[in-house]
């Protein structure tokens, strides 16, 4: 299993910061230029990554104030875990990270892992960004 991940220190209360990683309608906003065809509800998410591939996830389990973890809803080109993990630092301040978990054979992590990473340093930045 390939885990990728980077973390960010929001501004927010952590209260805030799952509440709005809680709706997937938000995550949208986190997603870089290519990611296309979005559409969500607040448990479900899909969308095709440019050059790579469409996925569909969903909420597989939410911890309030703590996690949040998606899985795919439909069959995709390799297992992935996409994880938000909270830390209250405090009243007003969040540590937020962003963990993905995929397992990718050696070709599969040549081409993907770079794209992976840069996915996750995206997110956690636009998520900082976002809740100023």
């Amino acid at each position: 299993m390939t885990t990728i991940q980077n973390n960010v220190t929001v501004a927010k209360s952590i209260q805030e910061v799952y509440t709005f990683l809680a709706d997937l309608n938000n995550h949208e906003q986190l997603m870089p230029d290519t990611i296309y065809n979005w559409s969500s509800t607040a448990d479900e998410a899909r969308f095709t990554i440019q050059n790579m591939a469409k996925l569909a996830l969903k909420v597989e389990q939410r911890i309030e104030n703590q996690e949040l973890k998606l899985v795919p809803s439909e069959k995709a080109p390799f297992d992935v875990t996409l994880k938000w993990t909270l830390s209250e630092i405090s009243a007003t301040s969040t540590l937020a990270t962003f963990i993905i978990e995929a397992d990718l054979n050696m070709m599969m992590k040549m081409i993907a892992a770079g794209p992976l990473q840069k996915l996750a340093d995206f997110q956690v930045n636009k998520l900082k960004e976002i809740l100023r």
